[in-house]
């Protein structure tokens, strides 16, 4: 575990030594962005950020297939026209993704407890990007 930590701490990159460059190369010391915590924080921090962005993601997908899935089976219960089977089908397919955001939201509302009792953040984190 201590080498995976070791392998998220923070990195310095020297570039090569150019001839008569007093030693800094061509392009000087490369450093990581100021204020980014995927390269500052302590103890594979970064890795946990990485994860909860990569949560978040899935979270957001998993509710927009939510919406999409609901107006198709709205649309096929409309048109079912009175068919059993079509309805039953149309039922099913809205029922299935209830079941799915719930278990969705389930699984944020842990990760929420989760964080709080270990102090983790997993759902706040930041985007860093251009500004």
């Amino acid at each position: 575990m201590k080498s995976l930590i070791q392998f998220f701490k923070p990195i310095t990159v020297h570039a090569v030594a150019a001839p008569g460059a007093g030693g800094a190369g061509d392009f000087g010391v490369v450093k990581p962005p100021v204020d980014n915590p995927y390269f500052t924080t302590p103890n594979g921090g970064g890795l946990f950020l990485f994860i909860s962005n990569i949560f978040k993601l899935a979270g957001t997908i998993g509710g927009l297939f939510f919406i999409i899935q609901v107006i198709i089976a709205g649309y096929e219960y409309i048109t079912a026209a009175g068919d059993a089977k079509k309805v039953d089908a149309a039922w099913s397919k809205i029922w299935q993704s209830v079941l799915g955001i719930i278990i969705i939201a389930s699984a944020f509302t842990l990760a929420g407890v989760i964080e709080r009792i270990t102090g983790i953040s997993i759902l706040t984190p930041k985007l860093y990007g251009p500004n």
